[in-house]
């Protein structure tokens, strides 16, 4: 049984254990101070956290919405488990190799949807080791950092790197697992209410020091993570029709009831009565009910609610609800009101889109509100005027304005590159007496994986000498446009967007987004002047503004020092920078560890100019007759100056050709520098050395194509080579009964300092280099192979019969002979002159 199977039948067991009677109650946290140490959101320092969440507040996020962790399934209320129905879901995802953490390319992201309706959601986080396709008992332990984030991947800085200007970080949730057993251990993370729809893991292992490991020295060890999720999510939830009086009753055995209201477009106002409160066992003022509502997931104890015991009728009101959504109603009895409670339920919508909207809206429920239809309303009257319903109640009122929103045009130019383009546009004008809105609708899942960048510029002549400010809300799925006059506020207690300011001072303003939430983007632009008494509207001043918005794989593209790298987990894209020359950072800005022009130059010609060592060799091969083999040193010596060349990662860096054909080049050219080098000194026949070094040549080729890192790509030819000459030598020993090479002289100042050199070159390259001493230890490595060749390359060839060339075959069977003089016509037959033949086989 392999490790994905005992994990799956772990979390079987654990589902067992959850699904049985009295399972074990799940601690919940209710703020973010209570949070472990581990489980901190990743927040920029020195930044309020809610003004970094634009929407609704993520479960168990900054803003205070509990988390539950465990150890088991998190239960539902009791109530629900007896009455209710529940489906339970099971997701899974195969086992991936888990990366030490350099950028964000080394990470693995998963990707999960959570349906709706979802009362209890479990991720099982199966880790284990591998070593040689067995179970890594020792290998060692090593931390695992999991990161989770609800509609877009977690934007993580586990190396406490500076973001480029203007960036907004969302936050995200931090889990470190630890090990249990020697080779395997396993974590759990419990979600009560989670919110609906995409759900993003990201997993790394803790950064390592830059050691260059020869792929195939050693069996690396491997660390496996494999997450799963069960969902149980709860099916009938009563659906309440916005404009209708509903009687319900709460049964004696029961704590509490769920609905839930489909909340349309440009909506400004929700208001939810609770009225005819009537209990068996009611005493004192007041009904022993508590009200409570939550968007897009059901309530938690902390969400928005009323004590209905304080007021009658029970009136819970929600100003700028989410759109397009479900909101989720809880109605709970107080602890220890006894008997049960029948009540009425009334939900009243304010539709500030079109005048006289309202009306119909509360009459044509289900076909205005494009709402999908109920299959049951457990606890509830169906909404309609056949079931005795009461007529629709009159709309709250209010004095917001709801202002018109422009719409965007979107222009794909290709993955993650996306403008957004205005009518009319791109200068906008901003009214003094009201805001402008405009709509940015960014695709699910598509557009989560890039960044979403705003640039506004002032047209300073526009304000025609007013001191003016425009204010930018830039917020998600609703727009935050109130009617005060001096509020520049960009959040409510729900809320929290990002607010821009521009004026002739600051005329320029910028706003990046990494990984942005689909759905609806509103941005708001409202001018105000500044005035003895504060902020008040302008007079008739109409600000002009430049507005672009667009959507881009990465920040500036990653600048000069960093690659925009645009990543697949199985049909999810995503887009990180890979940085180089030591820049850190999401968009590599970070330059604290970067190297100076003066290294990257220093360290561009060492790699490059080290490769000159090989001139002696050539030198020493063409005096010695050695053609073949000096034309190999000059083919490695060039490609491997260019390759260095154009293989810097920082700014110093020339290229003359692709660079994976400069790296072919040069793997090719080193191995077969060896080759040529260790056939030259087993002294073969002519024609056996050329067909070998053919071969050789034909073999490497093959040899890189299929993997160029791997070890025995040097170590394979290198051996078989040495063992061609050893037999040749050995070969030649016993013909000549003498050892081979015959002089002391040739062993003691040739062959042994070449086999050292070449040996310390080995050891080097396999067990020293690392990433800081890449340049030198590389450069040494490059004229420790160019010295060694040079030594033990053998001396020109005497004559030797074994080294001779092949004994001509005589001829066999006839023979032309051919009488030049009687070709050319000038002997007589007749004659007895001698005749001259050329006779050839």
């Amino acid at each position: 049984m392999g490790p994905a199977d005992l994990g799956r039948l772990q979390l079987l067991l654990q589902l067992l254990v959850w699904l049985s009677p009295g399972g074990p109650a799940v601690a919940e946290i209710n703020d973010e101070s209570s949070l472990p140490g581990w489980f901190q959101p990743l927040l920029p320092r020195g930044t309020p956290p809610g003004a970094l969440l634009p929407g609704p507040p993520s479960p168990g996020g900054p803003s205070g919405t509990p988390l539950a962790i465990g150890i088991t399934f998190p239960a539902p209320p009791p109530d629900l488990l007896r009455d209710g129905l529940f489906v339970t879901d099971y997701f899974t995802r195969t086992p991936r190799k888990l990366n030490a953490f350099r950028s964000f390319t080394s990470i693995e992201l998963f990707h999960f949807r959570i349906p709706e309706d979802t009362v209890a959601a479990v991720w099982n986080l199966i880790t284990f080791k591998e070593q040689g396709g067995t179970f890594g008992d020792h290998c060692p332990d090593r931390s695992i950092t999991v990161y989770f984030r609800s509609g877009a991947p977690p934007v993580i800085n586990p190396l406490h790197t500076h973001f480029p200007r203007d960036t907004a970080v969302p936050g995200s949730f931090a889990l470190t697992l630890t090990w249990t057993l020697p080779n395997r251990t396993t974590g759990v993370f419990n979600i009560t209410s989670p919110l609906p729809g995409d759900w993003f893991l990201a997993a790394h292992l803790p950064r390592e020091q830059g050691k260059i490991s020869v792929k195939g020295l050693a069996e690396d060890c491997q660390y496996l993570f494999q997450p799963q999720l069960i969902v149980q999510r709860l099916v009938g939830i009563g659906v309440l029709y916005p404009g209708y009086t509903t009687e319900h009753a709460l049964s004696p055995h029961n704590r509490s009831l769920l609905y839930k209201v489909f909340i349309p477009s440009y909506t400004s106002r929700v208001l939810v009565q609770l009225r005819n409160c009537q209990g068996a066992n009611q005493s004192g003022a007041g009904c022993p009910l508590w009200l409570k509502a939550r968007g897009k997931a059901p309530p938690l104890h902390n969400s928005t609610g009323v004590d209905c015991r304080d007021q009658a009728p029970c009136r819970l009101a929600l100003d700028l609800p989410f759109w397009q959504t479900w909101y989720y109603l809880l109605v709970e009895k107080e602890l220890g009101a006894a008997g049960g409670v029948k009540f009425q339920l009334a939900v009243q919508l304010k539709d500030c889109a079109r005048a006289g909207l309202t009306h119909a809206l509360l009459q044509l429920p289900s076909s205005s509100l494009n709402m999908p239809h109920s299959f049951g309303s457990p606890g509830g009257v169906p909404p309609s005027p056949l079931n005795g319903s009461s007529a629709p109640a009159a709309p709250p009122t209010a004095s917001e304005h709801c202002w018109p929103i422009r719409p965007t045009l979107r222009n794909e130019l290709d993955t993650f590159s996306v403008h957004f383009y205005i009518f009319f546009g791109p200068n906008v004008s901003v009214p003094p007496d009201r805001p402008a809105t405009f709509a940015i609708s960014l695709l699910p899942v598509l557009d989560s994986g890039g960044t979403l960048s705003l640039e506004l510029r002032l047209n300073v002549s526009s304000l025609r000498g007013e001191n003016a400010t425009v204010f930018a809300c830039l917020n998600h799925e609703v727009p935050l446009a109130l009617e005060e006059n001096s509020s520049v506020s960009c959040e409510t207690e729900l809320l929290a967007g990002f607010l821009l300011s521009i004026n002739a001072t600051a005329p320029l303003t910028r706003l990046r987004i990494p990984y942005p939430q689909t759905g609806s983007w509103y941005l708001s632009l409202r001018s105000l002047c500044t005035s003895d008494h504060g902020l008040e509207p302008c007079g008739n001043i109409t600000a002009e503004v430049y507005l672009r918005t667009y959507l881009s794989p990465c920040i500036d593209d990653c600048g000069p020092y960093g690659q925009c790298k645009l990543l697949r987990t199985n049909n999810y894209l995503y887009a990180a920078c890979e940085c180089k020359a030591g820049w850190n950072g999401w968009g590599c800005t970070d330059n604290a560890e970067a190297f100076s022009y003066g290294f990257q130059l220093l360290s561009t010609l060492l790699l490059c100019l080290s490769n000159l060592m090989f001139l002696p060799p050539v030198v020493i091969a063409v005096r010695s007759n050695y053609l073949l083999e000096a034309a190999v040193y000059i083919f490695t010596m060039f490609f491997s100056t260019f390759y260095h060349a154009c293989d810097q990662p920082g700014i110093v860096v020339f290229c003359i050709m692709d660079y994976d054909v400069l790296q072919f080049c040069d793997f090719l050219g080193s191995l077969m520098s060896v080759w040529v080098t260790v056939i030259a000194m087993a002294r073969l026949q002519p024609v056996i050395k050329q067909v070998l070094y053919l071969l050789g040549a034909m073999l490497l080729s093959m040899a890189l194509q299929l993997d160029r890192h791997g070890l025995w790509n040097l170590l394979g030819p290198s051996l078989f080579a040495l063992g061609i000459m050893a037999v040749a030598w050995t070969a030649r020993g016993i013909r000549r009964r003498h050892c081979y090479p015959p002089t002391w002289q040739r062993w003691t100042f040739y062959l042994l300092p070449g086999a050292l050199i070449a040996a310390s070159a080995v050891l080097l390259y396999a067990f020293v280099e690392t990433e800081e001493n890449y340049f030198y230890i590389h450069s040494i490595w490059h004229m420790l192979i160019a010295g060694s060749v040079g030594f033990l390359l053998p001396p020109q060839a005497k004559a030797d019969g074994f080294a001779s060339p092949l004994p001509r075959r005589k001829g066999c069977g006839y023979q032309l002979c051919i009488n030049e003089q009687e070709e050319l016509g000038l002997v007589d037959p007749s004659a007895g002159a001698s005749i001259t033949s050329v006779c050839t086989s």
